[in-house]
Formats: structure tokens, C-alpha cells, sequence
């Protein structure tokens, strides 16, 4: 029996495979870029994602919910978090919990970076 053919794997699972097992300095992964929201996904799998954000002053993610809990931690900057309608300020250093399929929106009140951390069931 020939062996199976390897699965091919796309440019951003390599990129994210070159990552691993290395000491990472969060800042350096994804750049601001003016008048917008840069992401990279650093983590997906079944269990959950791991996608880092870097949000010009400004920008933000409009109210929306999700099936699934998430942590937000701020790695530079600050940002205006809304979790039903209450809004906290969350800044480098700092972390709010998502609840799932409650909504809640982020605003940069600054540029800065957030990773979120999206945990799955």
C-alpha cells in the first residue's frame, strides 16, 4: 500500500508552525496600521484560537456576541470594552472575560494591541 500523501498545508499554518517552541515578544507580531484593525491568528484548533489585534486609535470591533467564552488581555494601549451595555476601560497589563452569546463590542479609546483568547466547549 503507497503511503498517504501529505496533507499541503496553506502559508499561514507554516507561518504559524515557524512559531512554535519559540520565545515570542507579543508587540513584534502584528503592527498597527493606520485607520484599521490588523489581526494575525497565532492558535486554531478545536479546543480554541489565540489571535492577536492591533487597533489604530479610534477603530474598534462594532457589538456582536459569540458561542463561546473569551478573554481579552491588552498588551499595549488602552481600550473601551462593552459587555452588555457596560463599559470598562481595559489597559496594557489587563485582562475582561467575554462571556458567550452576550454581546459586547471594543473600542480604542488609543492605539493598542490586545490577544484574545477564544475558548471552545
Amino acid at each position: 500500500m503507497p503511503d498517504p500523501v501529505p496533507e499541503e498545508k496553506s502559508g499561514s499554518d507554516r507561518k504559524r508552525e515557524e512559531l512554535i517552541g519559540k520565545v515570542l515578544h507579543v508587540s513584534d507580531l502584528v503592527q498597527y496600521q493606520d485607520g484599521t484593525v490588523a489581526s494575525r491568528m497565532i492558535v486554531f484548533k478545536k479546543a480554541g484560537t489565540l489571535t492577536l489585534f492591533a487597533f489604530d486609535a479610534g477603530e474598534g470591533l462594532s457589538e456582536h456576541s459569540a458561542p463561546y467564552d473569551a478573554i481579552l488581555t491588552v498588551t499595549d494601549g488602552e481600550a473601551e470594552v462593552s459587555i452588555a451595555g457596560v463599559k470598562s476601560v481595559v489597559k496594557a497589563g489587563e485582562m475582561i472575560i467575554l462571556p458567550a452569546t452576550i454581546p459586547h463590542g471594543v473600542q480604542a479609546r488609543q492605539r493598542f494591541k490586545m490577544t484574545l483568547t477564544m475558548i471552545r466547549e
